[in-house]
């Protein structure tokens, strides 16, 4: 039993089989004539019947009606979800939002979504996309699955909790979840809530290898949880379905609960990790290792070593680096990097960027320390020395040119149009007398 709780499955992309009732997993095949309970039974695909058994995923799910029991789908429209990122005009330059604002009317959780940024599109599951969520209210008799991608979710406020076909999950700011393509799920929230999404389209998520760290680090796969099976045998008229496909909401009724799921077994299902259990791996002589040492779950792009999307964190840890500018470097990269923090302040903006805002750092666009933290970086103490302790910080980075939205953008009015200017201060060192072994 967890400490919300609730009962989950340890382990990471592993071969779960879980019964809310005695003997409601048939035994010794998937699909039997008549199911035990008078169940049906239903396969949901994660991937192509046909792909590697290392990594084919799909689940078996007995449950009192298929999913096939409903009206059919209509649109619905959501004024700030969106896919299409071909029409807006670029911008290169260095962002940063302020807090996110959450609605004080009610919200729940899908009509909370705001996409701010991404690259691709559903139709030919390529890209990904950057969403937070502001919501204040449960979703009530309303679910909700995506046909396009995989939502992994990162609360920043306020606790989710989740109800899906697998069964039920609790999830706290500093923790995560994964709910994968087309998993029925409602979320209840209490009071203001806000949080970030990264949606794949191309892959799933998947721990990223070790090499040479060997067979023990980062994200452990024991660690990562899964719900056991719960159901709900309830009559309900005019049960909402939304469907986002092809990045756009539609809307079906059935008159019955679509958590209905009495058992299950497979390998695809929703989990959730707690970012406190990520085993800190980092240089110990001198210089950096790279930001990819922090990577907790990675969505692998069809080019080998290059993400789509990766989910990299910045946990307290310990520097202990000799003669090394210890904050991290300025940089530019071939990647997009957009990052977000759940509390506390990151280690080199100590000012201005603040929990639940967020900032985007384009490819080749330059970004680093500010003013203040290079000073003091440059000539401060180099004895051992927590960083970030009472601090979470993240980053969605991918491979892909990341376009804004227009609400990201403008009608959120979040954009600090100041934030170039922590860098203006930054002064000329240079000395042409410099001769080695001065300082």
């Amino acid at each position: 039993m967890s400490k919300d709780g609730l009962k989950y499955l340890s382990g990471f992309g592993s071969e779960f089989a879980t019964e809310a009732l005695p003997g409601a997993l048939p035994e010794g095949q998937n699909n039997p004539q008549v199911c035990p309970y008078g169940l049906y039974a239903e396969q949901l695909s994660g991937t192509a019947f046909t792909a590697p058994r290392e990594s084919n995923k799909r689940a078996w799910l007995y449950r009192i009606r298929p999913c096939v029991v409903h009206t059919p789908f209509a649109p619905i429209k959501h004024p700030y979800l969106l896919s299409d990122f071909g029409k807006r005009h670029p911008n290169p330059n260095q962002l940063r939002w302020n807090p996110f604002d959450i609605p004080t009317e009610p919200t729940d959780f899908v009509s909370g979504i705001r996409t701010v940024c991404g690259a691709g599109e559903p139709l030919s599951r390529h890209g990904c996309v950057i969403h937070v969520y502001v919501c204040n209210t449960p979703m009530g008799d309303t679910a909700m699955y995506n046909s396009d991608g995989d939502f992994l979710i990162v609360p920043q406020q306020g606790a989710l909790n989740i109800t899906t076909e697998f069964g039920r999950l609790h999830v706290e700011p500093n923790e995560i979840c994964v709910i994968q393509q087309g998993m029925r799920f409602k979320i209840d929230v209490n009071g203001p809530t806000r949080g970030y999404i990264l949606e794949v389209y191309d892959n799933h998520f998947v721990l990223p290898n070790l090499g040479p760290i060997g067979a023990n680090g980062l994200a452990n796969p024991r660690d990562f949880l899964t719900p056991v099976a719960w159901y709900e045998d309830r009559e309900v008229k005019d049960y909402r379905i939304i469907s986002k496909y092809q990045g756009h909401l539609f809307e079906a009724l059935q008159n019955h609960s679509p958590f209905d799921v009495v058992a299950w077994h497979g390998n695809y299902a929703p989990y959730k990790y707690n970012l406190k259990n990520f085993m800190v791996i980092n240089a110990t002589a001198f210089d950096h290792a790279d930001p990819s040492i922090f990577t907790v779950l990675t969505c692998p792009s069809a080019k080998p070593g290059t993400a789509i999307a990766d989910f990299v964190i910045f946990p307290p840890r310990w520097a202990v680096q000799d003669h090394t500018f210890r904050p991290p470097y300025y940089h530019r990269n071939c990647m997009s990097e957009f990052m977000g923090l759940i509390y506390g302040n990151y280690e080199a903006k100590e000012e201005g960027f603040r929990p639940g805002g967020a900032s985007l750092h384009s490819m080749m666009t330059p970004h680093g320390p500010d003013v203040q933290c290079f000073e003091g970086a440059s000539t401060g103490n180099l004895a051992p020395v927590r960083v970030a302790d009472g601090t979470q910080s993240f980053m969605f980075e991918t491979s892909l040119g990341l376009a804004l939205t227009e609400w990201g953008e403008n009608t959120c009015r979040k954009v600090d149009p100041d934030y170039y200017k922590c860098w203006q201060g930054l002064k000329k060192h240079f000395n042409p007398n410099w001769k080695p072994g001065s300082k």
